[in-house]
């Protein structure tokens, strides 16, 4: 029983400036910008949407299977994913391009600069999901505009029910995209802000959009999440975090915790808080694939957090 994952691959490099922006930047001069920021500080991670939510379920005992698209440079991070038990059989290489990558510069004051390289990325239509055997359900997070478009067609035409989850990708679509992707949608998931973004462009409101699918599902970082099915709304409350490092690919962990409950048949309020406290791990650790735990641990950070027993992992 697998949990097809149609998203991104990508290389994220992270530099540090140990100043900030502002005492460098004119104001009045910043139609003509040229700047250089020395940055001593850099670290590079593996990101992407499908290859972090695929990382998540496969750390709660799930069974990921990512499809994307990457490029020629992909060989240190195709070996960073088979250590980890991730099958990369529907993972395309583009032997022309380069594997997605964030270049990001952030400041001393949590400021960033981004430059973002789509590379591969933008081939995602060439995976196919019914290329895919053994899959119960799937997702379609961010991704190339045409792969999305296509993955979210290909599995209603398979019977696959699936999340649509648009992230960062939500800048490429339109109000009527976002309607056929929640009609086509067996349930959605956008952080709070994203779920404005969905409600201007589309016309409906939340109560709306959770009419169109078995649940919608709305985080709201630390203070928990919503999740609105059934015509009621289930409030899920944020899990004990013991430091903040790092909130980047938290919500890529919470959707990770969302496929393990889907696919286990966990009622909402546990699934809910399974995807919490996978986001509560990941924001302890600087990068989006470097957290990790036992199942034991798990379980008693789940005592500890929500005063109940887990009994279904």
């Amino acid at each position: 029983m697998s949990a097809l994952i149609c998203g991104s691959f990508a290389f994220d490099t992270i530099m540090v400036f140990q100043d900030k922006f502002k005492n460098h930047i004119l104001p009045d001069k910043v139609h003509i910008l040229n700047v250089a920021f020395h940055v001593p500080e850099m670290r590079r991670e593996f990101g992407g949407c499908a290859a972090n939510i695929a990382f998540n379920l496969k750390l709660l005992g799930g069974d990921p299977l990512p499809m994307g698209t990457v490029g020629k440079d992909f060989a240190p991070y195709a070996s960073w994913m088979e250590q980890h038990g991730i099958p990369l059989d529907h993972v395309k290489v583009i032997e022309d391009a380069y594997t997605a990558q964030a270049f990001i510069t952030t400041d001393q004051d949590d400021n960033q600069i981004t430059a973002f390289h789509p590379g591969a990325m933008d081939f995602a239509h060439q995976v196919k999901v019914g290329d895919a055997s053994g899959v119960t359900l799937g997702i379609v997070s961010p991704d190339g505009r045409q792969g999305m478009i296509e993955h979210a067609a290909q599995f209603v035409e398979a019977g696959i029910p699936f999340m649509f989850d648009p992230g960062q990708a939500m800048p490429l679509f339109d109000g009527d995209d976002f309607r056929r992707f929640i009609d086509q949608a067996t349930w959605v998931c956008v952080n709070d802000y994203e779920s404005q973004v969905l409600q201007d462009r589309t016309g409906w409101a939340l109560k709306d959009i959770a009419s169109h699918v078995e649940a919608l599902i709305v985080t709201l970082g630390g203070e928990g999440s919503r999740i609105y099915t059934n015509g009621t709304c289930i409030e899920i409350p944020g899990a004990r975090v013991n430091a903040v490092n790092d909130p980047t690919g938290c919500g890529d962990a919470y959707r990770g915790g969302l496929l393990y409950g889907l696919m286990n048949g966990l009622d909402w309020e546990t699934t809910g808080r399974i995807a919490a406290l996978m986001g509560a791990i990941k924001v302890e650790r600087h990068g989006t694939q470097n957290h990790a735990f036992t199942l034991d641990t798990f379980r008693q950070r789940y005592r500890d957090s929500f005063g109940a027993e887990l009994t279904a992992l």
